[in-house]
């Protein structure tokens, strides 16, 4: 374990965003990682993992651990699920298509999500219809201030929409280093309902689909509609699909009734934010290298030498000019620092 002093960070956020961090280590196991925390003293520290879930507006004064913590374990399995664990450090997409390739169901509507499995508890992601809650049980944690392992169930992440305990009371005191799946064997229970899955399948002719079927059909969807990070900076959706009441949703209707939207209770809807943002006149348009892409209003984009700043005041712009225009806010999906 080797410790860097003003690391560049542009290799390690998908933004590309060249900013620094004051100290920098990579860990590779579990007591790196204790090791490095007991290092750290009384400096602020940054948690990094695959760096797509995040927008860096400066210098980072802080002890930065990257978290690169590999291996993928069957812990248990039946005729009909099978039990994985996957270290923090993994690459998501990575490990959606060795799942995908041993035919364990449930991960494939997540296909080509950016980031790490250890990122993935902290916000619940989730995309067509199906969230990391469906077929999480557990993850394994160090607390920060004791070097304890913990594991956490599924109920105690208190999972909602793009939000977890790790996005607030434990925000900053648990670093996670494990998560364990449960998925299917057989009789996989798909979802393509939701999105263009449904159409991709037809237009394929695909009648019966398997889960490769269907994990390819999203991984279509996506690159068609957004940028490869390695070609262009992004971190994927920037914002969460704004959920409102009902009242908000009847206003909403009245004004828009052309707008897309979906039930997800009887009182509450949810807008796509990437409509909003379109309709707000941002979609394909470029202030200097920092832009909202062509293809997916959701998607913000840096042209080459954009600035972490300059990328959050157009966020900033494109929330207000939505509100004015709608009546509703839209949050970030991406965390800002």
């Amino acid at each position: 374990m080797r410790v860097e002093e003003n690391k560049s960070l542009k290799n390690y956020n998908t933004f590309g965003i060249d900013c620094t961090a004051r100290y920098f280590v990579s860990v590779e196991s579990i007591e790196e990682l204790k090791q490095a925390l007991s290092e750290k003293n009384s400096k602020e520290l940054f948690i990094l993992g695959g760096g797509s879930n995040m927008l860096l507006t400066g210098d980072l004064d802080a002890f930065v651990i990257h978290i690169n913590l590999k291996g993928i374990e069957i812990l248990k399995e039946t005729e009909t699920e099978v039990f994985v664990k996957a270290m923090a450090g993994e690459n998501w997409h990575a490990f959606v298509q060795y799942c995908i390739a041993s035919d364990f169901g449930g991960l494939e509507n997540l296909a080509l999500i950016p980031g790490t499995v250890g990122a993935a508890p902290i916000q619940n992601i989730g995309a067509y219809g199906v969230e990391l809650k469906d077929t999480f049980v557990s993850c394994n944690t160090v607390e920060v201030e004791t070097l304890k392992e913990r594991e956490f169930t599924k109920d105690e992440c208190a999972f909602e929409y793009r939000n977890s305990i790790f996005k607030n009371e434990a925000k900053g005191k648990y670093i996670i280093t494990s998560v364990t799946f449960r998925l299917t064997k057989k009789n996989h229970k798909t979802s393509v309902s939701y999105g263009d899955i449904q159409k991709v399948l037809n237009d394929k002719k695909i009648e019966t689909p398997t889960i490769k079927d269907i994990s390819e059909a999203v991984i279509a969807i996506r690159q068609s509609k957004l940028p490869d990070p390695k070609i262009l900076g992004n971190s994927g959706s920037f914002f969460k699909n704004p959920v409102v009441d009902a009242e908000t949703f009847q206003e909403f209707r009245r004004n828009f009734p052309e707008a897309p939207f979906y039930e997800v209770s009887p009182t509450e809807f949810k807008i796509p934010a990437g409509w909003l943002i379109e309709k707000a006149g941002f979609k394909g348009q470029r202030f200097g290298d920092a832009g909202v892409h062509k293809n997916q209003a959701l998607v913000l984009v840096n042209y080459g030498k954009a600035s972490g700043k300059q990328l959050w005041e157009l966020a900033m712009e494109i929330q207000k000019k939505v509100k004015e225009m709608t009546g509703i806010f839209i949050e970030p999906e991406v965390n800002v620092f």
